[in-house]
């Protein structure tokens, strides 16, 4: 058994545009992912594909099919759904695919079009990946939902809003150099808090954007990237998925993410490392207060530690260990089912140095992407490494 390649990728820009279709948006990603990869469209075995509210947002279903004629992939084509971890889950199939030896060549993405339902539309299209019967029907939405997470984080370990705003500011800060990213926006902790407040206590820049957008990557086997002397030099070494109850108030802990916990064990045993090991993250920032959760869930920091890793500049590109360099999705965007796989792209790119923050983790050498659905219900997480 050997590791995957990542061969290839290609994200559109993310960002507001309703008069594009989701069809448009991810032949645009995918044909970018085959000309950066050299791997010619009849070579794609397999297309694993994320996606979550298509019905809702397109009246549109079946999209595995329809994205592979898109992209010219004359190949089973699968749609993956798992809330915002859609990519995720269809990375990690396609990292079992090509372990297993059933494909040597698999096309990867996802693609979400959300802004032409406008907002109202959008947060009720989203709201579905809570318990409608316990959740939704009481009102719930998920900024309310990660608002309770905040408040229950804040009781048990203590943090403060001006913790959070530090998140945001940081991850605007890396967003600025990144073309890909919807808002390249510098803004300040002073900003942050004097925004308008949407769920106590998280405010309007402690939320990710609703965006529209696309991602692909191609995964090869070593065999094949080294018979076509391709270009491959990071490799997906680690794969996990964890899971936990859907519904908030069926959950042990409000303040930790157990889908995640588990997820990252898996990754970090099936890669042979420990969370020692990684130089670089990508992570599920949905909002503010879900970084942090997410750092402690890969153990890159102990229960309670987290809260202040941005204010002290841990997790700055000038820090120990940088997180979300991409601007994370409270600044590059999160077009739902396509997030994995940027996640995916953006750490690939920073471990090869072709990322334009690649220059502030130079000698990183292993990278880990967490992509969550819901309020972490399901997580994946994903180890790459570059070199030998």
């Amino acid at each position: 058994m050997t590791d995957p390649r990542v061969a290839g990728a290609g994200v559109t820009t993310f960002g507001s545009y309703p008069e594009r279709t989701g069809r448009d948006l991810f032949a645009e990603a995918g044909l970018e992912a085959l000309d950066q990869s050299g791997v010619p469209a009849a070579d794609v075995e397999a297309l694993y594909y994320g996606n979550f509210m298509g019905e809702l947002a397109e009246h549109q279903g079946h999209q595995g099919p329809l994205m592979a004629e898109m992209v010219g992939v004359d190949a089973p084509a699968t749609r993956y759904e798992a809330a915002c971890a859609s990519a995720g889950a269809a990375i990690r199939s396609a990292v079992q695919a090509i372990r297993s030896g059933e494909a040597d060549v698999v096309m990867v993405g996802g693609a979400e079009r959300m802004t032409n339902i406008g907002t109202a539309g959008a947060t009720d299209a989203l709201s579905i990946a809570a318990d409608d019967l316990y959740e939704i029907r009481a009102g719930m939405t998920f900024p309310g939902a990660y608002a309770l997470m905040a408040r229950s984080y804040f009781e048990e370990y203590g943090g403060s809003r001006e913790d959070l705003a530090h998140v945001a500011v940081k991850n605007h800060e890396h967003a600025l150099v990144n073309d890909h990213a919807q808002l390249q926006k510098e803004i300040s902790v002073a900003d942050a808090l004097e925004a308008p407040m949407v769920a106590e206590p998280l405010g309007l820049y402690d939320a990710c954007p609703i965006t529209d957008g696309a991602a692909a990557a191609i995964v090869t086997s070593e065999a094949y990237a080294a018979e076509h002397d391709l270009d491959a030099p990071v490799r997906i070494s680690g794969t996990g998925q964890g899971g936990d109850n859907l519904a908030l108030q069926d959950r042990a802990h409000y303040a930790q993410t157990p889908a995640a916990d588990k997820a990252a064990r898996e990754a970090y045993d099936d890669a042979g490392i420990g969370a020692d090991a990684v130089d670089v993250a990508e992570v599920h920032d949905c909002f503010t207060i879900a970084e942090v959760l997410a750092l402690e869930s890969l153990a890159l920091f102990e229960r309670g530690e987290a809260i202040t890793a941005a204010r002290d500049g841990t997790t700055t590109r000038h820090g120990e260990l940088p997180v979300n360099l991409s601007g994370g999705l409270k600044a590059k965007g999160h077009p739902v089912g396509a997030t994995g796989v940027a996640q995916l792209a953006t750490i690939a790119w920073v471990l090869d140095g072709s990322h334009p923050r690649a220059d502030a983790v130079p000698d990183a050498t292993v990278g880990v992407a967490h992509n969550a659905g819901g309020t972490v219900a399901s997580t994946t997480v994903h180890v790459l490494e570059v070199g030998e």
